[in-house]
This record gives structure tokens, C-alpha cells and sequence, in this order.
């Protein structure tokens, strides 16, 4: 075993890089046209005309940037192919598994924190998803950065240097995910509670939330003046299929949002715009501020004058953000196939296994981390609730359930091996 952890990371990298590329292999047909985040024309755009949005020389704020930023660089230096981008986010697949491990190694023992870097790499879903161009790829890797450098800036006597750094991987965060606006504040006062009240902790608090500011002005100042308005996305009408009349038995029919029936009259979206562009080389002028604040008001609107509807919808969200099985729409990759058996008994038998597990990691780990978990994925719940829950909005934070896991699973292991040392014996040293 000691030989095992001395190579830790080449054991990790191999797990995490290994099944993943049989998944690109297979999936190579579809990666690049099957379910595709809207930030590759983003990034298309960008190369072809030094636009970030959908048209050329029509900026657009229609999406969250971090990932099509991802993929530009990709795109510029080896051309658009599925190879290239299938190693690419593998390589941040292997990147957020070290990442779990170096956690690990700070709140378990070094067998857990192994164990719980392999788990939150093998999770089946995540194997098939982080091959294809999904944003959430960047959504892990900032997660686990973020939780990492929360435990180090919240050491006492640790520089404020790593609040900064805090700070920083937060604002990337956000840029990848706009759900998240509100997660400086959440871990920042975990900081602050773990270093004190006092002075070093309050400088700690605002300088992660002041670094994480910094972060995204640049985009917000971007939107401002390109665009015409202050935004992280305004991409409101995502917000708004997600919180109307329709919405709920949309989702109860196996629907997802993007088929909840389009607001009557509404003028075509940015993502409209450039769909009509690319079919006709004709450009749709859009406002997309204003479009962006006319579907707040509407959303607004549904929770002020239906909140028992607004409440069905919650409890909707949070079952389908927790249930172990796959969310199943009727536009799913693989309808029918040997990927549907994975979703409802594959996956359900890894999550089932992993939650019962997390349960026990839970009283095995310090009690200031099982702290941060309860707050991160307590913070996911409820932006659901407000959002929409999916499978896929939960897996990036699901390193956290597996290392809660991992812990649990060391937890019985020691106990297994107490029992089996004879009495009076010495415990050997950890292998």
C-alpha cells in the first residue's frame, strides 16, 4: 500500500483518464454535434471574427463565458475536432481528480482521501459527460479548487495571499456558472468563522469576496459597454422556462425546460438570432437587455402571484437534483439503448451506494469540513429550488459526497481491522 500512495497520482490520473477515453472513442461521432453548449458557437465566432457571441461583429452575453474562453484556445492551436477537445477536458477530469486527492489529504487519512479522488473519477455519469462539450467540465475543476483553497486560506496563520486565491478560483466559478453569484459569501463566511471573528478573519472574508469581484468585472464592464447592460448572462429566459405554469408538467412528462412552450409574442432569443444567421447568412436584431429584464419581471412575477406553484416546482427540482438515477428526458442521447440501462440501474447503484456511505463519512470527518459540505451542497439545493434540478447540475459537487464516502468506507475499515488485532497488540503503522 505504501507503494501505492507513492505513486498516488499516476494511479489517479490513469483511473480517471483510462475509461474516459474508451468513452471518447466510442462517443467520438457525436461529440462535436450531439447536445453541444451553446459557448462552442461562441468560441467558432470568436475565431472567425473576433466576436464573442453568436453573429459576427454582434457581441452577445447570452451565455456564461469560462467555457467557451476554454475552448478558443483549444480551437485556435488544433483545430475544432473531437480529439482534441475529448483530451482536453480529460485532462481536466484528471486535473479535478488531483485536486479531490489533495483535499482528501487534508481533512482523512491518506487511504480516504485515495479513495475518495478514485470514486468521485469513476462516478458513470460523469465518465460519459465529461468527454462531450459540456460546460460542467470547468464547473468540477473550479469546485474542487474552490473547496481546496478554502481550507488552506481558513488555517490560522495562513497567508492572505490564499484568500485571494480563494477569491479568484470563486470568480472563474461564476464566470462558468452564473448560479453560483452568491457563493463568495457562503464560503467566505466559513473562512471567516474558521479564522475568527476577529481582524485576520474579517481580511480574509472581504479580500476573497473582493478578488472574486475582480475576477468578473472585466466581463461585467465587457457587457456594459458591448452589450449594453450589466450582466454576468442574460440569458433571463432560462430562468423563466424554468419558473412558469407549464413548467412542472413539462418536467412530470420526462420534458426538460428548454420544452416548456415559448412565451407568446416574445421576439427570437440571441441563440434564435444565430440560428437564423447560420441558415441564411440574415441578421435578427435582438435587445438582449432588454429581453434579458423583460423575462426577470415575468419570473418575478409567477413567484409573487403563484407561490404555491413556485413551491410545487421546489420540492420538483430537489427530487430530481437528488434522485440517484439519471434525470431521463425525451430528447436524451441514446434513448433505448445500453445507455438508458446505465442511467436507471447503473448510476443508481453507484449514487445509492455512495449517499448510504456519505451518511457514516459524515460523523468520521472534522467537523469544520463536514460543515463546508452541509453549507456547498445545501447552496446547490436551494439555487435549484429556485432554478431547476438535474443530474447534471448536481455531479460537479458530487466529489464532495464521495470523499464523505471515502471517509465512511475507512471508517469501517479501521474499525474491521480493530477487531481483528488481538487484544493487547500494538496497532501497526498505517499501510
Amino acid at each position: 500500500m505504501r507503494r501505492l500512495y507513492k505513486h498516488a497520482y499516476v494511479v489517479i490520473a490513469l483511473v480517471a483518464a483510462v475509461p474516459r477515453l474508451v468513452a471518447l472513442v466510442v462517443e467520438r461521432g457525436d461529440i462535436l454535434e450531439a447536445f453541444v453548449d451553446k459557448s462552442d458557437d461562441f468560441a467558432r465566432t470568436f475565431l472567425d471574427s473576433g466576436t464573442f457571441g453568436f453573429i459576427p461583429g454582434v457581441p452577445s452575453a447570452y451565455t456564461q463565458p469560462l467555457y467557451g474562453f476554454f475552448l478558443i484556445p483549444i480551437y485556435w492551436v488544433t483545430d475544432r475536432s473531437w480529439l482534441t477537445v475529448g483530451l482536453a477536458q480529460i485532462a481536466v477530469a484528471v486535473v479535478t481528480a488531483w485536486l479531490v486527492y489533495a483535499i482528501g489529504r487534508r481533512v482523512a487519512s491518506e487511504r480516504a482521501a485515495l479513495l475518495g479522488a478514485v470514486l468521485s473519477t469513476v462516478h458513470p455519469y460523469l465518465v460519459w459527460h465529461d468527454v462531450h462539450l459540456n460546460r460542467e467540465i470547468l464547473d468540477q475543476v473550479c469546485a474542487a479548487a474552490v473547496v481546496l483553497l478554502a481550507l488552506v486560506a481558513a488555517e490560522r496563520g495562513a497567508s492572505l495571499w490564499w484568500s485571494a486565491a480563494l477569491g479568484t478560483a470563486l470568480g472563474a466559478a461564476i464566470l462558468g456558472n452564473a448560479r453560483l453569484v452568491l457563493l463568495p459569501l457562503v464560503v467566505g463566511l466559513w473562512v471567516l468563522g474558521r479564522r475568527g471573528w476577529a481582524h485576520e478573519g474579517l481580511a480574509a472574508f472581504l479580500l476573497a469576496c473582493v478578488a472574486a469581484g475582480l475576477v468578473l468585472t472585466p466581463w461585467i464592464v465587457r457587457n456594459r459597454v458591448s452589450v449594453g447592460c450589466v450582466a454576468i448572462t442574460t440569458d433571463s429566459r432560462a430562468l423563466w422556462k424554468a419558473n412558469n405554469l407549464n413548467t412542472y408538467d413539462v418536467l412530470a412528462r420526462g420534458g426538460w425546460i428548454d420544452d416548456v412552450p415559448p412565451f407568446r409574442g416574445a421576439p427570437p432569443s440571441p441563440q434564435d438570432a444565430g440560428a437564423i444567421y447560420e441558415r441564411t447568412g440574415r441578421i435578427v436584431e435582438v435587445d438582449e437587455c432588454a429581453q434579458m429584464r423583460f423575462f426577470q419581471d415575468r419570473v418575478v412575477e409567477f413567484w409573487r402571484e403563484h407561490p404555491d406553484e413556485k413551491l410545487r416546482l421546489a420540492g420538483q427540482s430537489v427530487r430530481l437534483l437528488w434522485q440517484p438515477n439519471v434525470l431521463e428526458t425525451e430528447g436524451r442521447p441514446g434513448a433505448g439503448t445500453w445507455r438508458d440501462t446505465a442511467r436507471s440501474v447503473v448510476e443508481p447503484a453507484f449514487m445509492i451506494a455512495l449517499y448510504a456511505l456519505a451518511v457514516v463519512g459524515l460523523f468520521a470527518l472534522p467537523r469544520s469540513f463536514a460543515t463546508l459540505v452541509l453549507l456547498l451542497l445545501g447552496y446547490q439545493t436551494l439555487v435549484a429550488m429556485l432554478f431547476a434540478g438535474a443530474t447534471r447540475y448536481r455531479v460537479p459537487w458530487d466529489f464532495l459526497i464521495a470523499l464523505l464516502a471515502a471517509a465512511g468506507i475507512d471508517a469501517l475499515l479501521r474499525r474491521l481491522e480493530r477487531r481483528r488485532r488481538p487484544y493487547g497488540a500494538s496497532p501497526s503503522a498505517p499501510s
